[in-house]
């Protein structure tokens, strides 16, 4: 059972009355205080009486989520993060699933706009012109996407890439592989671009292998490019679709670390799960989904935007990178080779 509104405010060192304002009236309490008081009603699991602050606000309390793909693991976590904070802050969230179809992605959030008071939209695979389209519908927060005029929590992969530039370069490797993601994802565009920034001045010279599906699928169809490519090492573009690459490369009887170092992207659960433990890039999703559900309640009780977001990821060692192997020329499977595969 949650806490009561009485059990928050004695946490926060606040009156009732105080509590109850952060829900109900929030630009009537301090930022600070505010802040504490719906971290401590999330920790308690205390939840607001949602009728009696739609009858104050004139609100419907719930807010919208639409992913490209909840079956994968990043998104879920981005979900849990925004249910907590919407829910601390007195909200019920619906989440939608676009499956990865940037048409199918405006008709869902025209749809969402009349059940909602504003929604978070993550990922999206839209165009400028549909973007602009959508935050006519209302309050509208971009999560893992940027654009110029909407509100926005993203992540800079800076410091990340840079520290795996130089980790490769340490380790002898002088030829990386990139596996893109889908050609409509920004993100995939940023990594891209980050890579070609900050990998050729650590003496990496950098190969594109294409853009797939981000799926384990998608990764199996890279093999094949990866090996072709003659690098030492290859970045994919998400977790999964590394784990999908690995799976296929160990079928064809490669071993990882020895004859090819692997690193991934987002720092999901199986990560550390699988053996060898995937090195990888972390993405702080549940503080992003968070940190968005914060943002789109400010935007919709001040019906405009305030300062973006922009999370710092981390890069992760573990055992799936390691010295480069001398002499290693470019390879292709060989067709009577068995192609048993794992993941």
């Amino acid at each position: 059972m949650g806490a009561t509104l009485r059990q928050v405010a004695h946490e926060a060192g606040v009156s009732v009355a105080t509590a109850s304002r952060a829900f109900t009236k929030p630009d009537l309490v301090g930022e600070r205080t505010r802040e504490r008081i719906l971290d401590i009603a999330a920790r308690l699991d205390y939840a607001p009486n949602l009728a009696a602050r739609a009858l104050n606000t004139g609100r419907t309390q719930s807010v919208g989520i639409v992913v490209p793909d909840l079956m994968n693991p990043f998104y879920p976590s981005i979900v849990t993060g925004a249910r907590r904070r919407a829910s601390a802050l007195g909200y019920s969230l619906l989440i939608a699933d676009s499956e990865e179809d940037p048409a199918a992605e405006l008709p869902i959030l025209e749809e969402m706009a009349r059940k909602v008071d504003g929604i978070l939209l993550c990922s999206s695979r839209m165009g400028a012109d549909s973007l602009a389209r959508a935050q006519e519908l209302g309050p509208l927060v971009l999560l893992n996407r940027r654009l110029a005029g909407v509100p926005s929590v993203s992540f800079d992969s800076t410091a990340a890439v840079q520290t795996a530039a130089l980790h490769l370069r340490v380790m002898g490797h002088r030829r990386v592989a990139y596996v893109g993601g889908p050609a409509s994802s920004t993100s995939n565009v940023e990594r891209r671009d980050r890579i070609g920034q900050f990998f050729p001045p650590q003496g990496l010279e950098v190969v594109q292998v294409g853009d797939f599906e981000p799926s384990v699928d998608g990764g199996r169809a890279a093999a094949d490019g990866v090996l072709s490519a003659g690098a030492s090492a290859v970045l994919v573009y998400n977790d999964v679709m590394a784990l999908g690459l690995m799976g296929r490369l160990i079928g064809y009887g490669l071993a990882i670390p020895r004859d090819l170092s692997v690193i991934g992207w987002d720092d999901i659960q199986f990560a550390e799960l699988v053996s060898p433990a995937l090195t990888t890039v972390r993405v702080p999703r549940e503080r992003a989904g968070e940190e968005a559900m914060a943002y789109l309640d400010a935007v919709i009780r001040r019906g405009e935007p305030g300062e973006d977001r922009l999370l710092s990821t981390e890069f992760v060692f573990r055992s799936t990178t390691g010295r480069a192997r001398p002499n290693l020329a470019p390879a292709t499977p060989d067709a009577d080779h068995p192609t048993k595969e794992s993941t």
